[in-house]
């Protein structure tokens, strides 16, 4: 549960990297918020309800919290695959959030491993996004 609070926290840092977050991120932060059982918690619902912006330096601190020193492959693909589903929801991709995305890349823990794992992520990234585009017709 704790995992599900940090990472609702990141998504919402996200979400405000272009200064505003934007209706579809907002339907977005409100069903993952929902899905990991954590609109109600004390940390949350205030975020969720914009009762303050958060800086860009307080979510780059919660990635780094939520990953550690040597994350688990498990989640950092769960994480980059969360984050990216809240940056294509609004089919806008600011400049802040596009270097979030470089940043994650450097954190992969597959980083050393063969390119293939590398490109299995990006697919991933790549179906959201085509599911989502394909959602919006």
């Amino acid at each position: 549960m704790l995992n599900n609070v940090k990472l609702v926290k990141i998504l919402i840092g996200s979400a405000w990297l272009d200064g505003k977050i934007q209706p579809e991120e907002r339907t977005y932060l409100n069903r993952i918020a929902q899905e990991q059982g954590v609109a109600q918690d004390p940390e949350i619902s205030p975020l969720l309800q914009d009762l303050r912006q958060i800086e860009t330096a307080e979510c780059y601190q919660w990635v780094q919290e939520y990953l550690g020193n040597s994350p688990s492959t498990a989640d950092y693909q769960n994480l980059l695959e969360a984050i990216s589903g809240l940056i294509y929801s609004d089919s806008d991709v600011d400049t802040e959030e596009a270097k979030l995305l470089t940043q994650l890349q450097l954190l992969d823990p597959a980083n050393h491993e063969p390119q293939p794992a590398h490109n299995a992520v990006m697919k991933e990234i790549q179906k959201l996004y085509r599911r989502w585009v394909e959602g919006q017709k």
